[in-house]
């Protein structure tokens, strides 16, 4: 498929702070609770973002929002496409409707069909809908054809300063709930929400870590990371079918600024602490929200002694998803 790296892309603190007043009153600042049983199991304090309460079930609606409105006035009266996974297309379906634009969302044929619905849901006639082969990149690279060949605007759901700006809020709201946290796990997909998360958390803590958490069916930033070059890996379906699908080099050399490392989880590892939130907590936590959990149920970090948050990304998961991966935790 085609890739659109851009040169460089480096929003700081300053467009994180700008994107909160945007987003000021239009999204939720999410509850930051601390989990008694997550700290007993690891021997720190851990503190879970429940993003997955946020408007849309996701984080994404923060960056879509505050990259919707920086459309100029010609782009709105061409309209807007998009390539998602499923959560950032909420975004863009709200914001379409709000400003009166029209949107164009790809999706793959991975896209649950909860996320298809609340799709079109949102965004009525303002949106139209394609489904597009498999995995995300599929996708993607649909949204690029029609972007070029249609005159419309692309909206990347991860590789704009604006977007990244907007998942940073959610960083800034984490650290003004809990200021002197040690350790971040962040879900890693395109590399959006890691980046803007770290752009808020050193700004505000410089010392802290922050590790991003993949599935090992699609990790290209495990694989990555310690070259520093984007590396091709084949993908698998996944509970985490929101972290699938390449990522850019432009937001490699983001992270390299500010991330600590990655880290992946088995697909029993994130079932794990998808029922171990709904038992635990009560919380309904995609396989995409849940990683950061499975990394430490399953041991993938020491977090012993410190202070840890854990962002739940989102709570878009089907329910015939979700009644099986319960099913299967209580016959287990």
């Amino acid at each position: 498929m085609e890739k659109r790296d851009c040169a460089e892309i480096d929003p700081q603190i300053t467009d994180v702070l700008l994107a909160r007043k945007t987003l000021e009153g239009r999204v939720r600042h999410t509850p930051t609770e601390r989990s008694a049983p997550l700290s007993q199991v690891c021997g720190g304090e851990v503190y879970l973002k429940l993003e997955n309460q946020q408007l849309c079930g996701s984080f994404k609606v923060r960056g879509a929002l505050n990259r919707m409105e920086r459309l100029t006035p010609e782009e709105r009266r061409r309209g807007v496409v998009t390539a998602s996974s499923g959560n950032h297309a909420q975004g863009v379906a709200l914001a379409a409707v709000e400003l009166g634009v029209a949107a164009t969302v790809c999706v793959p044929g991975v896209c649950p069909e909860t996320k298809k619905q609340a799709i079109l849901t949102r965004g009525g006639s303002r949106v139209t809908l394609k489904v597009v082969g498999h995995y995300y990149d599929d996708a993607e690279a649909e949204a690029a054809r029609l972007a070029r060949e249609e005159g419309l605007t692309y909206l990347s759901s991860f590789e704009d300063p604006w977007i990244i700006a907007g998942a940073g809020t959610l960083g800034l709201e984490l650290f003004l709930d809990q200021p002197d946290l040690d350790l971040l796990l962040v879900p890693a997909g395109g590399g959006g929400l890691i980046n803007g998360v770290a752009i808020a958390a050193k700004a505000l803590r410089p010392e802290v870590e922050i590790w991003g958490v993949q599935s090992t069916a699609s990790m290209p930033w495990v694989a990555s990371w310690p070259g520093g070059t984007v590396v091709e890996v084949t993908y698998e379906d996944s509970l985490a079918d929101g972290l699938m699908g390449y990522i850019p080099q432009s937001l490699v050399d983001l992270a390299k600024k500010r991330v600590t490392g990655f880290l992946a989880v088995e697909e029993k590892d994130i079932a794990r602490a998808m029922a171990f939130l709904h038992r635990e907590h009560h919380q309904v936590v995609e396989g995409s929200g849940a990683v950061g959990v499975a990394a430490l149920l399953a041991g993938k970090i020491d977090v012993t002694g410190r202070r840890v948050g854990v962002i739940l990304s989102g709570g878009n998961v089907d329910e015939a998803v979700l009644l099986s991966v319960l099913g299967a935790a209580l016959d287990g």
